[in-house]
C-alpha cells in the first residue's frame, strides 16, 4: 500500500496520478527506476541530495510531500476511469484544505484536467487556488512521457523559484 507523504504546512505537494505496477510492487512513490521524479526535483533545488525511492519520507524534511489522484496501481494511467479522477480530484482537494501547503503540483496536465474538471489547461500555476495553496500543474516525469530531463528540470525549476521568490 502506498501511503501519502503530508504534514502541515510544506512548501509543495507532489500529486501523482496514480501508483505503476513497479511502485505499488515495491511500496514507495516513483519506484520505477526509468522515473524521473527523484532526479528532477533534486536537479531543480527541491532536494540536496538525489533521494532513493525508499527514502521518501526524508522529503517531509525539504518541505516537500506526495499524494495521489487514484490508489490503483495500473501499467499506464491512461488506463484509469474518468469518475476515479474525479473522486481522486475531490478527495485531494480536502487535503489540501486541511494540510495548506503553499503549492499542489499534480503531475500531468489530462489528469488534472480530468481530476479538477478545468478545460484548455496550460503548463505551470493555474489560475485556481485551494485555499491559501497554488495550483500548479508539471510534466509528468515517467518515463513513458517523451519530456526530456532539461524540460522537466525547467518546469519543476519554475515551480522552485516562484515558491522561493515568495518565502
Amino acid at each position: 500500500m502506498i501511503t501519502d507523504i503530508l504534514a502541515k504546512h510544506l512548501q509543495v505537494v507532489f500529486c501523482a496520478i496514480n501508483p505503476g505496477l513497479s511502485t505499488a510492487h515495491h511500496g514507495y512513490h516513483f519506484a520505477n527506476p526509468n522515473n524521473r521524479f527523484w532526479k528532477v526535483i533534486h536537479l531543480a533545488g527541491f532536494t540536496e541530495r538525489l533521494l532513493t525511492p525508499a527514502e521518501e519520507q526524508h522529503l517531509l524534511d525539504t518541505g516537500c510531500g506526495i499524494t495521489m489522484l487514484v490508489e490503483r496501481p495500473t501499467v499506464e494511467a491512461t488506463a484509469l476511469k474518468r469518475d476515479e479522477l474525479r473522486h481522486g480530484g475531490s478527495a485531494v482537494i480536502e487535503k489540501m484544505a486541511r494540510y495548506q501547503p503553499r503549492a499542489l503540483a499534480v503531475l500531468g496536465k489530462q489528469a488534472f484536467s480530468q481530476a479538477f474538471g478545468v478545460k484548455n489547461v496550460e503548463w505551470g500555476r493555474q489560475a485556481q487556488h485551494i485555499g491559501e495553496t497554488q495550483v500548479w500543474v508539471l510534466p509528468n516525469p515517467s518515463g513513458l512521457n517523451r519530456a526530456t530531463l532539461a524540460s522537466l528540470v525547467a518546469s519543476y525549476q519554475a515551480l522552485y523559484q516562484a515558491l522561493q521568490a515568495h518565502e
